[in-house]
């Protein structure tokens, strides 16, 4: 299962829809849209995703939420690691053969790990545009 087909699924049963009646709705069949739930499908396109949020009548945080799961459901991933480290290459090939042995403590560990280095990206890219606005509001004339 996707996060994304696990927010669908509950999103649905929370409310207490049919599967064959939202299909009918977003315009697919209801065996795409129980193998999209069940992460059987790849990332789901925009005009679905826009789809499943009125059908919802998702708006805002939970919208956004919503885009960024289907953003990261992709079933079938592939990695490029041809300009990294050959530690990446490693990691990326042994990864894709442990992925399914892997317990869910395991599992929580590594996404916590990839949590912390996607925020320390964010704050230097942050720092970085805070130094480059600085710079140009020093340079410009005034």
């Amino acid at each position: 299962m996707t996060p994304f087909g696990e927010r669908v699924r509950q999103l649905r049963r929370e409310r207490g829809l049919l599967l064959k009646d939202m299909a009918a709705h977003l315009g697919v069949s209801s065996a795409y849209l129980s193998a999209l739930e069940r992460g059987e499908r790849g990332k789901p396109t925009w005009t679905l995703i826009q789809g499943v949020l009125q059908y919802f009548n998702i708006i805002w945080d939970e919208a956004d939420e919503l885009a960024r799961l289907a953003d990261v459901s992709d079933p079938r991933v592939k990695i490029d690691t041809a300009s990294c480290d050959p530690r990446a290459t490693l990691l990326a090939n042994r990864l894709a053969r442990e992925i399914r042995g892997l317990s869910e403590s395991e599992l929580e560990a590594i996404l916590t790990i990839l949590d912390k280095a996607q925020e320390r990206s964010r704050r230097v890219a942050s720092l970085l545009d805070k130094a480059q606005d600085s710079i140009q509001s020093s340079s410009s004339p005034g």
